[in-house]
């Protein structure tokens, strides 16, 4: 944070300011902007990359909800928003979810100053006092630091006019807020919290498999340091483990035996040839609906070509072959 915005005066109005908004914020808005800070964090291999996006939701009144967002593209390096870009993606919103408005826009920030005054302005003309909603990656620390803290890393603000001196001047107020979940949203949310994607009942079954092959390889290792030890004289011989060790041995199948290496051989053509079978089959299946479409086709240009030209066409192809091209 540079001298000039630690010393500027506050563009936030005291906590004894209150605001009559009741704001509800989804699950949705909070996922989408951790997600958008963490990949641009990642992609400019900054500590404090610029973030900037929409927030989407409903107004009834002074009862306001965010539903969800979406990123925005700036033009340069002064920070000016690609208007083309933004109301291409909120009219593409519109049909899709045709309740949901614009209702201003989110960042990333430790506290509102006179840059976000100026980037405000730049929304006005899509909504007559678009709110704010900051992530604060300083509180979240905080709040990760303290086991009872129960606070989110987001602050929301709403825009109003201070009058100081006969001068008027652009201000927020900060708006408390409820984090409002349904039950899609509550589903969303534990699935994502349970790991999203790596969830799946393919991935959980591999990484349950990989942590038995670890465990299998490790005390294999353990067995063979044991039996070198014992026939280089470091580690006194246990005849009873030494007695399981053999029979575990000869459980084993004998995987350098001839008969053994062909009967897997066989298995394993058996196998592979099941495979090309059904990929086979599958193909056959695919062109067997494309011919049938193509009959379809065909034998519909036939009727439309008329009665009595689709009439000899057929003729012709019952005769000898060349005939109608031979006489006619």
């Amino acid at each position: 944070m540079s001298a000039m915005e630690t010393d500027e005066i506050s563009v936030v109005l005291p906590p004894t300011t209150t605001s009559g908004l009741a704001l509800s914020l989804h699950p949705l808005p909070i996922l989408n902007i951790s997600d958008h800070w963490t990949r641009s964090k990642l992609q400019k291999n900054s500590l404090d990359p610029f973030v900037l996006g929409a927030l989407l939701g409903t107004q009834n009144g002074r009862e306001v909800e965010i539903v969800n967002t979406f990123e925005l593209a700036v033009v340069g390096d002064n920070e000016l928003v690609d208007h083309e870009f933004l109301v291409s993606r909120r009219d593409q919103y519109k049909q899709v979810f045709p309740s949901l408005e614009f209702i201003g826009w989110y960042t990333v920030a430790p506290r509102p100053t006179s840059r976000h005054i100026t980037l405000h302005e730049q929304f006005t003309g899509y909504c007559s006092t678009p709110l704010l909603l900051i992530l604060q990656p300083s509180l979240a620390l905080i709040s990760s630091s303290d086991v009872n803290a129960q606070t989110l890393p987001f602050k929301a603000y709403e825009p109003t006019i201070e009058l100081r001196d006969r001068k008027s001047r652009s201000v927020y107020i900060e708006v408390p807020y409820n984090v409002e979940t349904g039950e899609a949203e509550r589903i969303a949310v534990d699935w994502t919290a349970r790991g999203g994607g790596s969830g799946t009942s393919l991935e959980s079954h591999l990484q349950t498999q990989r942590s038995a092959v670890k465990m299998l390889h490790e005390r294999i290792l353990v067995l063979v340091k044991y039996v070198t030890n014992v026939i280089a004289g470091q580690a006194r011989p246990d005849h009873t483990i030494l007695r399981s060790l053999s029979a575990l041995l000869a459980s084993l199948p004998a995987s350098e035996n001839k008969y053994f290496r062909e009967e897997f051989n066989t298995e394993y053509g058996d196998v592979q040839l099941t495979a090309f079978l059904s990929s086979l089959t599958k193909s056959t299946n695919i062109l067997n609906d494309l011919v049938d479409k193509h009959i379809v086709l065909t034998s519909g240009k036939d009727e439309r070509g008329g009665g009595g030209g689709g009439h000899r066409r057929r003729m012709g192809r019952q005769g000898a072959p060349g005939d109608w091209d031979r006489f006619h």
